[in-house]
């Protein structure tokens, strides 16, 4: 039994909203889009707010390229850990998909950046040009100074919030507090002034130019959704048996009696979809989930007299037999995988070693001493990932009758990276073959428990 919902290509003779092919949502107001709003805010927060804290003496959040080191509060990470940014992807991977089977593409409406940033450019254009009708009007009208003036503004503001997301964003990979001063003084290096440049005119074509065309033919969430959601995902939707047939009407007449739904066909669901689709015409990859038609129906019903919901979340069950079912196994099956991935990285996090081991063997192969003895050497970088300065005790295990001379015990500053060199030297007599398979092990006095192993091997000579 297919329990997949099909996703509609809706193609119509002429685009909704306008005589050309530019989209232009309307205004409105309702409790989604005050949801849409506070989560925004959240995120814009969080995004331009970060990036200014300090922790312990330095930026809080900093991907230092330069010294390749990753600061994240008050722990840092280095080249050898970006495995765990892989299972950071994973992880979201696998959010995104429990998210999409519960609630359709709720997270394209709410939190998806290049939604967010749309809506706020769409608020400089309203700024600067009005409303739907009047930004419409004025695309029609004759060259004129009020036209360029309007023009001007709103694409000032769309460069000003451009240049400030990609400032911000450059902060996170050069220290923001010499970045603005050198920025405003224009000293900046050319690599960090393409990189200004390069993210402002990618954000201004994106979030002013592109929009919804970014979701259609960009992003390729859309394209697999409909793999994704059931009959059981709440997706918005358009109450077919509620509101067909379609027709306008006055507020005090009876729609039973004119043979009609509660739809009045004013087409207000369309004229604020940021996408420019009718939802009425079932799901569709264009639709982002943002609710805005769900907004702009109950408003209108709230006119009308009418009860609320006509477009709403719902899942396909729901409006055909009226049964809901939020828990399902492949939904109950995410969410377990995503906890048990959860805990995974989180125990990984915790247990990792904050003590860095790597190995390299002198180029020539042994060496006899004063002593008769065959002595290997190699160099071992020890770099301390912790936070404040530890002790490093070093030690060699696999093969008995080994001397090791050099440091055995090494102080590290906190992020410090040292390399130091070790001889081991072993009898010949002791040797069984050609190559001899040993092992480093460094601990630390802070965590002893927490050992850090790299395997070599010790050469000598071969005996016949």
């Amino acid at each position: 039994m297919n329990r997949l919902i099909p996703v509609t290509q809706v193609v119509t003779n002429s685009p909704p909203n306008h005589v050309s092919d530019k989209i232009y949502p309307r205004s409105f107001s309702g409790i989604y889009r005050q949801i849409r709003i506070a989560a925004g805010s959240m995120l814009f927060a969080l995004y331009f707010g970060t990036v200014w804290l300090n922790w312990g003496g330095r930026q809080a959040v900093l991907w230092d390229l330069a010294d390749k080191k990753f600061h994240i509060f008050g722990a840092t990470y280095w080249p050898e850990d970006l495995f765990l940014l892989s299972g950071i992807l994973i992880i979201c991977a696998f959010g995104l998909f429990f998210i999409t089977v519960l609630a359709g593409r709720v997270w394209c409406g709410y939190a998806c950046p290049q939604s967010v940033w749309m809506w706020v450019f769409l608020w400089a254009e309203k700024l600067a040009e009005g409303d739907r009708r009047q930004r419409m009007k004025l695309d029609d009208a004759a060259f004129s100074q009020e036209k360029a003036v309007r023009r001007l503004l709103k694409h000032c503001l769309w460069l000003l919030i451009s240049a400030a997301t990609a400032v911000t964003f450059v902060g996170y990979f050069t220290p923001i507090r010499d970045l603005v001063p050198d920025l405003l003084s224009l000293e900046l290096s050319g690599g960090v002034f393409f990189w200004v440049f390069f993210f402002t005119a990618a954000t201004y074509v994106n979030a002013g130019w592109f929009r919804e065309k970014v979701c259609f033919h960009m992003c390729p969430y859309g394209r697999f959704q409909s793999s994704m959601v059931d009959n059981d995902s709440l997706v918005v939707a358009y109450d077919a048996g509620r509101g067909d047939p379609r027709g306008s009407r006055r507020k005090d007449a009876d729609p039973a009696a004119m043979g009609l739904g509660d739809c009045i066909d004013c087409e207000m669901c369309v004229q604020v979809c940021p996408t420019g689709i009718d939802i009425r015409d079932g799901l569709q990859m264009e639709c982002i989930g943002c609710a805005a038609c769900i907004d702009a129906c109950d408003s209108i019903m709230d006119k009308m007299g009418y009860q609320k919901g006509l477009v709403r979340y719902a899942s396909d069950n729901e409006l055909n037999n009226g049964m809901k079912n939020l828990i399902r196994p492949r939904l109950v099956a995410y969410f377990f995988i995503l906890v048990t991935m959860i805990g995974l990285f989180s125990w990984v996090l915790m247990t990792r070693p904050l003590m860095s081991l790597e190995i390299e063997r002198d180029r020539g192969l042994f060496r006899y001493n004063g002593s008769g003895n065959i002595e290997n050497s190699y160099l071992l970088s020890l770099t301390n990932k912790a936070t404040e300065m530890r002790s490093a005790f070093i030690r060699v295990s696999g093969a008995g009758g080994i001397n090791m001379s050099g440091l055995d015990e090494v102080k590290l500053r906190a992020g410090e990276k040292r390399e130091i060199p070790i001889i081991l030297e072993k009898a010949p007599a002791s040797l069984q073959g050609e190559v001899t398979n040993i092992t480093f092990e460094v601990s630390t006095s802070a965590e002893p428990e927490k050992r850090v192993a790299a395997p070599t091997t010790f050469l000598g000579p071969v005996f016949r």
